[in-house]
């Protein structure tokens, strides 16, 4: 397993790993028009190119020796969801975390590698060298897996807010992880 930064030549694999991992992981009953068209207008290749020329956007991508295999994506400047900064009066009003882990996916036959464990690993390492003291995500709350893979890492439940599609709610779960490498 390699990890570097992201270049516009891997946004064509990147957009195919999110497209697999979103399908699989999220569509459990068929794939109905809206999240077939969510799943193609938002994993796309051009999307993708443009997040990692974003200033604000950092991809870290592991890959094997056929290509990208897990990803991690970091959005900085995005604060948490406002119903969250006001239920949660003991966060620092001084030191908010402005970064979200926006994603993080890891190809289905690759999970339970260490892939994932290795991407937040230099996540948040990068995120503790450039100041930030936490940095929070969320993530759907029926996914057990990727709940119990935070909960593992310390992570802090804090709340909850809702993905949107459509006219659709779906709750996630929100955590907040201090910005420091961490064996798990």
């Amino acid at each position: 397993m390699t990890l570097r930064l992201a270049k516009p030549s891997d946004a064509a694999g990147l957009a195919a790993l999110s497209i697999e991992v979103w399908v699989g992981t999220y569509l459990r009953h068929g794939i109905g028009a809206g999240f077939a068209d969510y799943a193609l207008t938002h994993f796309t290749k051009a999307r993708f190119q443009d997040w990692i020329a974003a200033p604000d956007e950092t991809l870290i991508l592991s890959e094997n020796r056929d290509g990208v295999d897990g990803y991690l994506r970091l959005s900085a400047g995005r604060a948490l969801p406002t119903s969250l900064q006001t239920a949660m009066p003991d966060l620092s009003a001084s030191d908010p975390p402005e970064t979200e882990i926006s994603t993080l996916y890891v190809q289905p036959r690759h999970q339970g590698k260490g892939i994932g464990q290795a991407l937040l690993r230099h996540a948040l390492a990068l995120c503790a060298n450039r100041g930030e003291a936490q940095v929070w995500l969320m993530t759907n709350s029926e996914n057990t897996p990727a709940l119990a893979f935070y909960d593992a890492w310390g992570a802090r439940r804090i709340g909850q807010a809702d993905f949107h599609l459509g006219d659709q709610r779906y709750p996630n779960t929100v955590f907040l992880l201090k910005s420091e490498a961490k064996a798990c």
